[in-house]
C-alpha cells in the first residue's frame, strides 16, 4: 500500500469541505471576483485556508492576515505557497496586530472579509474610493459595526446572523470544540464539576449543553432576564451572578462583550477555579488586571498556555490561554468541526459573491445573510446527505 507522507491536516480539511469544493469548481468557471482584491482578517487555520483558496479560485487577489493568538504557521505557509499574500505572523501583541490590519487596508481591497470588525474599523480610519463592501463573521463584529452604519454606508452581510451559522456552528460546533479544548488544555475531569457559563446566546447554549453532556453541573449567567429564563426552562441553574461565580469550579465566558469577569470578582472566586474564554475577543476576562491585582502574590506559567495565579490568602486561580479564545489556542488547536465551518464558509463565499456582483446594495449595511443564500446553502448540503434515488 502506498502512503502519501506529504498529506497534511490542511489536505484532510480540504477533502471534507464538500460545499467549498463544489463552489470552488463553479467559481473557476464563473470567476465572480476577477480583477478584484479581497482583504481578509480571520483566524488563519486549516479551514480558512480552504475558504481563502476558494475565493482565489474565483479570480480574486487575496491579501490576508489573522486574528490575535490564533494564526497557525502551517496555514500561513500553505497560503503563501499558493501565492496568497499573508501579512504578519502569529502574535498576541495588539499593536503589532493593528499594524498587520493597516497593511491589509493599505492594499485597498475591493471587498473585505472581516472577523470582529477589525478591518472595517481600520478602513474608517483611512477610507478610500472603491470598497464595495463585504462580510462580517461574528456577533462581536456586528455589535461593533452597527453603530458605524452611517459612516460605512456599504453592503456588509453578517454571517453570524444566518440561522445556519447560529445552529450549525455556534450552538453545535462551538459547544463541542469548547469542551474538547477544555479537556485538551487541562486533562481534568468534567464529571460532577460545577461549570458556570456566561452568556446564553447560540454559543452559550452550545457550551452549556456540551458540558452538561459531559456530566457537569451547569449554571448560566446572562444579563438578559429572558435568556436566563430560557436557560432555567432548559434545565440549567440560573443563579444570581455572584452566587454563580462563587460556586464555580470552571467559568467560561462566551458573550461577545468586554469585562465580563474582572479584578473586582477576585474575592468571589473559589480556590482552584479554572477560568477560560470562548468568545472572539480576548477582552471578556480582564486577565491583565486580574493578574496585576494587589491580592496576587505569584504567577506560575505552565507549558501549553496555562497559568496559575497565587493569592495572598492561599487561593489559586487557573487561567487558560490568558483569556484568548480557547478553542483555537494551545496545543493542537483544531477549532470547530469541519462540516460546520464548511457551511459557514460557504455562506461567506456566496455573500461575497453577492456583494461583488451588486445583488445587495448599501441598504444592506450590517444585516443578516439574505434568506435566498441560506436556502441555497442548506439545499446544497442536504442534497449531498440525501441524494435523490436514481430514476428507474
Amino acid at each position: 500500500m502506498l502512503i502519501d507522507v506529504a498529506s497534511t491536516r490542511i489536505d484532510w480539511v480540504a477533502e471534507h469541505c464538500q460545499l467549498l469544493r463544489s463552489i470552488s469548481a463553479e467559481f473557476k468557471d464563473t470567476l465572480p471576483f476577477r480583477g478584484l482584491t479581497i482583504g481578509t482578517g480571520i483566524h488563519l487555520e486549516a479551514k480558512t485556508v480552504a475558504l481563502i483558496l476558494t475565493l482565489r479560485d474565483g479570480g480574486a487577489r487575496l491579501v490576508s492576515t489573522g486574528n490575535l493568538n490564533t494564526t497557525q504557521p502551517e496555514a500561513v505557509a500553505a497560503l503563501r505557497a499558493e501565492g496568497v499574500v499573508v501579512i504578519g505572523e502569529p502574535t498576541k501583541d495588539r499593536e503589532l496586530h493593528g499594524r498587520y490590519l493597516g497593511e491589509v487596508i493599505a492594499a485597498r481591497p475591493d471587498l473585505i472579509l472581516d472577523n470582529g470588525g477589525d478591518l472595517f474599523a481600520t478602513y474608517l480610519d483611512a477610507p478610500y474610493d472603491g470598497l464595495r463592501g463585504g462580510t462580517e463573521e461574528t456577533t462581536s463584529g456586528r455589535m461593533r459595526l452597527e453603530p458605524l452604519r452611517d459612516r460605512l454606508k456599504l453592503p456588509i452581510l453578517v454571517i453570524n446572523d444566518s440561522p445556519i451559522k447560529q445552529f450549525a456552528e455556534n450552538e453545535h460546533a462551538v459547544g463541542q470544540s469548547t469542551l474538547e479544548s477544555y479537556l485538551r488544555f487541562t486533562n481534568r475531569v468534567t464529571n460532577g464539576e460545577q461549570v458556570t457559563v456566561f452568556g446564553y446566546g447560540a454559543c452559550g447554549r452550545g457550551v452549556a449543553a456540551s458540558f452538561r453532556g459531559a456530566c457537569a453541573r451547569v449554571t448560566v449567567v446572562d444579563t438578559d432576564p429572558v435568556a436566563r429564563l430560557r436557560a432555567h426552562l432548559d434545565g440549567f441553574a440560573a443563579s444570581p451572578r455572584e452566587e454563580a461565580i462563587g460556586s464555580a469550579d470552571v467559568i467560561i465566558t462566551v458573550t461577545g462583550a468586554r469585562d465580563v469577569l474582572t479584578a473586582a470578582d477576585l474575592p468571589l472566586l473559589r480556590d482552584g477555579v479554572i477560568v477560560a474564554n470562548a468568545g472572539h475577543f480576548p477582552a471578556e476576562i480582564d486577565v491583565e488586571a486580574i493578574a496585576g491585582s494587589a491580592g496576587v502574590v505569584g504567577t506560575r506559567e505552565y507549558p501549553d498556555d496555562l497559568m496559575t495565579l497565587e493569592l495572598k490568602d492561599g487561593r489559586r486561580i487557573h487561567v487558560i490561554s490568558r483569556g484568548h479564545m480557547l478553542n483555537l489556542a494551545g496545543p493542537r488547536p483544531l477549532g470547530n468541526s469541519i462540516e460546520s465551518m464548511d457551511l459557514g464558509f460557504a455562506l461567506q463565499a456566496r455573500c461575497l459573491e453577492a456583494v461583488a456582483n451588486g445583488s445587495v446594495d448599501a441598504s444592506s449595511c450590517v444585516v443578516p445573510v439574505p434568506g435566498t443564500i441560506d436556502a441555497a446553502i442548506a439545499t446544497s448540503y442536504l442534497d449531498r446527505k440525501y441524494p435523490a434515488a436514481p430514476v428507474a
